[in-house]
Order: structure tokens, then sequence, then C-alpha cells
């Protein structure tokens, strides 16, 4: 005895509500509740201030790849929220913003630089600062990893 699924009448068709998508935000009985997002996904507004240094620093690495070139091969760029509660012995007495650790090819580590994004951001006044900043710390540690002056790195530091 075999039951296949049975479709209704082509007439019954008419009848078939299907649910709605209005319901997906859940509202209680008195109209309170999720309504949706404030910002659309399309504003600016709608990514987060560490998505926003995130892009920022990337932007600033884009820029100086074009200008270094195959010299920044292998070399890892993070941010972190904060710096680590145990400075470096060169850190005392000040917040770092970045860090620079070089490779450690036992360990299988490449060169890696680190900008803290809290002390950054807490420096500036506005978005053109924290890209000025950002730019600046990453050209600190890129000189201090190649060994070079960082007007070499970008001939705009400090300006």
């Amino acid at each position: 005895m075999s039951q296949e699924p049975s479709t209704p009448p082509a007439s019954d068709l008419s009848r078939v509500v299907l649910p709605s998508r209005r319901g997906s935000t859940r509202r209680d009985r008195r109209g309170r509740g999720l309504r949706g997002p404030v910002l659309p996904p399309t504003l600016p507004g709608w990514r987060t201030r560490a998505e926003r240094f995130d892009e920022t620093l990337l932007a600033t690495v884009e820029r100086l790849e074009k200008h270094l070139g195959s010299e920044l091969d292998g070399v890892e760029f993070a941010v972190e929220e904060v710096p680590p509660s145990a400075p470096a012995p060169w850190e005392t007495g000040a917040v770092p913003l970045g860090r620079y650790f070089p490779a450690d090819p036992a360990a299988g580590l490449s060169h890696r630089i680190v900008v803290y994004r809290r002390p950054v951001v807490g420096r500036s006044a506005d978005a053109d600062d924290v890209t000025a900043l950002v730019r600046d710390v990453l050209v600190e540690q890129l000189a201090q990893m190649l060994g070079r002056d960082p007007e070499d790195i970008d001939p705009t530091y400090r300006d």
C-alpha cells in the first residue's frame, strides 16, 4: 500500500495560502518588538568603527605596496584593539600605536606589523586624522623592518 503525496486539484489551488515574508521580523500582538535595521546596508553608517579602521589600514597598505613592490612580500599586517598589558622594554611610559614583530623561520612566522586601533583612534580628532596616523604608524614600522628612513618608505611621511 503505497501512498503518493496528493496534490490539490487545480480548482483548490486558488485557496492555497503561502506564508507571508512580512512576518520575518517578530512583533508582539501590540505592535512592539523588533522592526528592522535603522540603516540599510548600502549606507556608510552600516559599517562598524572597527570595519572602517580595517578598511583604512588596507587602503594604506595597498598604497604602500604600489610604492615598495616586492619588499612587502610575506609581511603580515594585523589590527588589535589594544596593546598587550606587558609592554616591550622600549615602550615604557607611552602607549604604543603599533609594533613590528620580526620573522622567526624556526617557528614558521613571517614579518608581522600590528596596529593598535584604540590608541590610534583615541589620538585622532576625525577620520582624516585616523588615516594620517595609520599611515605614519605603518611607515615607521616598515622603516624599522627594512632598516631605512621613513621618508624613503613614503615621501609624504609627517606632512
